[in-house]
């Protein structure tokens, strides 16, 4: 199977090859653009196939041919991706040539194995072979198909201007959360307190009576200003972090989250502590998913795990409710991805219509 696969892909890349070049010389260099997302995705199906056979996934980096026609031809000639992709098709006719010569050996292995096992009871001889050479053939696909150092770099760099550009937008939109909390909260309740506290030193001497009820109602409206402060201090960072720990924290998040929440913890012993914004990041992630879970799922339950990993802490949230999340429907999914990737994190959501939903983040850091 594998060396009929290996002969079907050589086939239609030289086939491939032969119309590119005759198309180009007949019609003209603009096709070019199309051609080379023809090959990307060619090459994008044979590491694919390639993935399957070695369990191991083979990254891809190319730029978007997008823009003016100039702009997608100069693109697709100076991709790094292009000359990947490229440089794998012509080995490939060349290798590929050779082991689609192990075809016919493929219907030859399976009476010569049948009788050779079946009848003498020995050990395999032509089957294994095979394996074999489809294992260097993606050995080779592997190898070629990588992407370069310089593509890998182009894409690294795309990805931390999208990074920093959302860690601006997330922390100029957490700005405004704080000064709207603070104008309609805690500002609110001092203006009150300071004419409260006014209007009793004018009654003070004349009216005691109505003097202590001024000061009674200030004293309220310091209370309330307090309360108010307490919370906008807990939406920068949470002070029950530090006294608990990110585990302590988010069990009692969960206690207090009106659900039967599950909090499943793995790797992160008794003392081990990431780094306050890891910390802070993960929190918020729990919290803003439970409060999903309580407005929108349509379930009581939901399940919370917490993983140390190699490169860092993973956290998954998950419920078995009716699904559907949007990032764009004010749920705070936005606000939590551009938090996460204000930290070179990643998050997934996955969330069908119907449910379940699952939404996973990936913090990088060193324990």
């Amino acid at each position: 199977m594998a060396a009929a696969i290996a002969f079907g892909m050589w086939l239609f890349i030289t086939v491939l090859e032969i119309a590119v070049i005759g198309t180009i010389a007949v019609v003209g260099a603009w096709l070019l653009p199309e051609t080379v997302l023809l090959i990307r995705r060619i090459a994008g199906a044979k590491r694919r196939l390639t993935a399957t056979w070695t369990g191991v996934r083979i990254p891809e980096a190319y730029q978007p041919l997008t823009g003016t026609m100039r702009e997608r031809w100069l693109k697709a000639v100076r991709d790094p991706g292009t000359h990947v992709d490229v440089s794998w098709m012509v080995a490939y006719w060349f290798y590929g040539a050779l082991l689609a010569l192990a075809l016919p050996l493929w219907p030859v292995a399976l009476i010569v194995d049948g009788v050779w096992c079946g009848l003498l009871r020995r050990e395999a001889v032509v089957l294994p072979l095979i394996v074999r050479i489809a294992d260097l053939e993606a050995d080779w696909s592997t190898a070629l198909l990588k992407p370069s150092p310089q593509a890998q770099l182009t894409i690294r760099v795309e990805e931390l201007a999208a990074t920093r550009a959302d860690a601006i937008a997330a922390h100029g939109a957490e700005l405004r959360r704080i000064e709207r909390d603070l104008h309609d909260g805690a500002q609110a309740h001092l203006v009150a307190l300071s004419m409260r506290i006014g209007l009793a030193k004018r009654a003070y001497g004349r009216d005691e009576e109505t003097a202590l009820r001024l000061l009674t109602e200030a004293q309220e409206q310091a209370e309330k200003a307090l309360t108010e402060l307490r919370q906008v201090v807990r939406g920068i960072h949470p002070p029950i972090l530090s006294d608990r720990g990110l585990v302590g924290a988010v069990r009692a998040l969960a206690a207090g989250s009106g659900l039967d929440v599950t909090v499943d913890v793995t790797g992160l012993d008794a003392g081990l502590r990431a780094p306050a914004a890891v910390e802070a990041a993960a929190y918020f992630a729990v919290a803003e998913s439970l409060t999903n879970v309580a407005k929108y799922s349509g379930v009581s339950r939901a399940e919370v795990h917490l993983v140390r990993v190699r490169r860092g802490l993973r956290v998954r949230v998950r419920d078995e409710g009716r699904g559907g999340a949007d990032e764009t429907d004010g749920s705070g999914l936005l606000g939590m991805r551009r938090r996460v990737a204000a930290l070179d994190g990643t998050m997934e959501v996955a969330s069908p219509v119907g449910g379940p939903t699952l939404i996973s983040v990936e913090l990088p850091c060193v324990w």
